[in-house]
C-alpha cells in the first residue's frame, strides 16, 4: 500500500475512470506487461476538456490537462490491478495533443502526466515518451495519454 500512502500525502484522490464507448478496455494485461487504453482529461462536468494548443488552449492549460489525464491512467491501473503496488515501472507514454499546425510544444503539454507519474510512483514512473500534436482527437478534447506499464503478479 505504499502507491496508496504516498497518494495520500499528496492530497490526490483518483478519479473514477469511465466506461468505454465501444468494444475496447480500458486496460489489458499481457504477461507482466500491463497496455492502457487512451485516456482524456475528464472534467468534473463530466466531459473532456476541450480545444486546441497553440490556439484557445495555453500551454500551463494543456500541462493541468495532462496531469489530469495522468490521473484517469492511475485509475486505470488501479482498476485493473487492484493494487498500484504491483506496478513494477511506467514504461513508454504516447501523448497526443491536440494543437495548429504550428504548435511545437507538445512536451512542455505532456509533462503534466510524465511529472505526476514521478510524484506517484518515484523513479519507477520515470519513463520512455513520444509526445506528438494531432489535427483532431476524440471529441474536440485536448490530449489523449496512453502508457505501456510492466507489473508484478
Amino acid at each position: 500500500m505504499l502507491i496508496e500512502q504516498r497518494l495520500a500525502e499528496l492530497g490526490i484522490v483518483l478519479p473514477t475512470v469511465p466506461q468505454p464507448v465501444g468494444t475496447y478496455l480500458p486496460a489489458v494485461q499481457m504477461g507482466n506487461l500491463l497496455f492502457l487504453c487512451g485516456q482524456g482529461p475528464l472534467l468534473e462536468t463530466g466531459e473532456n476538456a476541450k480545444g486546441k494548443l497553440g490556439r484557445e488552449i495555453s500551454i500551463e492549460e494543456g500541462y493541468r490537462h495532462a496531469r489530469l489525464t495522468g490521473l484517469y491512467l492511475i485509475g486505470a491501473m488501479k482498476l485493473a490491478l487492484g493494487d498500484l503496488d504491483r506496478v513494477v515501472r511506467i514504461g513508454k507514454v504516447l501523448g497526443m495533443v491536440n494543437c495548429t499546425p504550428d504548435f511545437g510544444d507538445m512536451p512542455a503539454v505532456i509533462n503534466g502526466c510524465s511529472d505526476l507519474f514521478v510524484e506517484v510512483f518515484g523513479e519507477k514512473g520515470r519513463h520512455a515518451r513520444s509526445s506528438v500534436g494531432m489535427g483532431s482527437l476524440p471529441g474536440g478534447m485536448t490530449v489523449e495519454i496512453e502508457a505501456v506499464v510492466e507489473v508484478r503478479d
